[in-house]
């Protein structure tokens, strides 16, 4: 499997940094070495970033918590929209707004004057309004449908943020950092590893690496809630069996004397 995605990393450009100018010292663990004036990217640490990544996902989805992707660079937002809905996530995709983290109760009444439009634009009230009232709420739904839209479905504070270039979305990574919210990012050679708990080294400017990457990550949590499905089901099934078998009455236990057992040592 390495071997294949290996094949894919470096068929999607993942291994192309930035100018070695303009790289940050605290990536050097990462970088395999320098190509004509440009950083190449060690793709051992890209699949190991992206293995880990995809393994704490997984088990994030298998729990029900939520995992919001946030991207807002125009060449990757189309495919970052496109791999949260694939995976049933919310996402930010356009602009990052203060205080999504920090300050979740205004945005989430944010979201139900979003919902309040929807229900009344259509309606036979709307048209009671004037031309330029009409005018204004439109371009009020159009506005917030392009900034909330994506975190809709963002009931309670998300469990981790999948961040498609940290140093970009630095405001998101801030928050995040104070409400003590786990992050995942797509680091290039201008990015600082520390600010972010799993990396994954990759080229954050191309729109394949970000669709390659996103998609991986996008079929973990996949992988997470259909193993978590699984599960319920079983357990569900097994408890309607056990209802319906008669239940041995206990036997009596022996009398047996206790045995001191040493502590197992950490």
């Amino acid at each position: 499997m390495s071997n294949v995605l290996a094949q894919e990393l470096i068929e999607a450009g993942v291994h192309f940094g930035h100018r070695a100018s303009r790289w940050n010292p605290k990536m050097r663990p990462y970088i395999h070495g320098r190509k004509n004036l440009i950083h190449i990217i060690d793709v051992r640490e890209t699949i190991r970033g992206l293995l880990r990544a995809r393994k704490y996902l997984k088990q994030v989805a298998a729990t029900g918590s939520l995992i919001l992707f946030v991207g807002t660079k125009r060449q990757g937002s189309e495919a970052i929209a496109r791999e949260a809905g694939r995976c049933g996530m919310p996402y930010v995709s356009d602009r990052w707004l203060g205080g999504t983290l920090t300050n979740f109760r205004t945005i989430r009444n944010r979201l139900a004057r979003l919902e309040e439009l929807e229900t009344l634009i259509p309606s036979d009230k709307f048209a009671t309004y004037s031309k330029k009232m009409q005018s204004s709420l439109r371009r009020e739904h159009r506005k917030m449908l392009r900034n909330l839209g994506g975190i809709r479905t963002l009931s309670r504070l998300p469990e981790c943020l999948v961040v498609f270039d940290p140093k970009k979305e630095k405001n998101a990574v801030n928050e995040a950092r104070k409400m003590g919210i786990t992050t995942v990012a797509l680091i290039d050679t201008d990015c600082d590893p520390d600010m972010v708990d799993l990396p994954i080294p990759g080229n954050d400017d191309s729109i394949r690496a970000i669709e390659l990457v996103a998609g991986r990550l996008a079929d973990a949590i996949l992988e997470g809630k259909s193993d978590s499905a699984t599960t319920s089901q079983a357990a569900a099934e097994g408890g309607e069996s056990a209802e319906g078998e008669s239940k041995p009455k206990p036997r009596a236990r022996p009398m047996v004397a206790k045995r001191s057992v040493p502590k197992p040592t950490t």
